[in-house]
């Protein structure tokens, strides 16, 4: 009896894995556990540092690997306060080598630098600390009253900021105080250089 309720995970799941980039299916590349509905919460120093929730979570074994579907996650300063919040479609993480890829209609939000990220793919180094694209994939960020929107997108949470080294276009509103009021002026950008905050 045992040993049927082992093998009938494992056929349901080399079937339907979150894991894409596996060629063929073996007991690597099954998932040691697959938790729906799930909330994964990590302290340092008996500080709540992360909270991510997932419709579908996969735990690998090899490379504390991890796969999961439907996420929302807010990261949290010493304080307990959120920092950062966000979400997208598909996540693959090594925690290990702390490095998070992140898939599909993916929303990130800085709360103290006011400071937006909007994108299809992108990955996160928790190590350097930098959130990249590829050279190709579009970007768009909103930054107060500055939008744009570009390619080989780049951004740095050590120094506070963010390049593109492809093609950009935006907009930005500047507000002016002058005699009769504030005046909301809008100028339309586009550059073919790298574009730094």
């Amino acid at each position: 009896m045992k040993l049927c309720l082992l093998l009938i995970p494992t056929i349901i799941l080399s079937g339907c894995s979150l894991r894409y980039n596996s060629a063929y299916q073996d007991e690597a590349n099954v998932p040691e556990f697959i938790f729906t509905d799930a909330t994964f919460t990590k302290y340092e120093d008996s500080t709540k540092k992360l909270a991510l929730s997932a419709g579908t979570l996969e735990q690998y074994s090899e490379g504390n690997s991890m796969y999961a579907q439907d996420v929302s996650f807010k990261l949290l300063n010493k304080e307990g306060e959120i920092e950062t919040e966000g979400s997208c479609n598909l996540l693959a993480a090594n925690s290990d080598a702390e490095k998070y890829t992140l898939f599909d209609e993916i929303k990130v939000k800085n709360i103290k630098e006011d400071f937006e990220v909007s994108a299809d793919t992108l990955r996160w180094n928790g190590k350097s600390e930098q959130l990249t694209s590829s050279r190709n994939d579009m970007v768009s960020i909103r930054k107060g009253d500055t939008f744009m929107i570009g390619s080989g997108f780049s951004a740095s949470a050590v120094s506070k900021k963010f390049s593109f080294t492809g093609v950009i276009s935006g907009e930005f509103t500047k507000d002016e105080d002058n005699d009769e009021g504030a005046q909301e002026e809008a100028r339309e950008i586009t550059e073919e250089e790298n574009a730094e905050e």
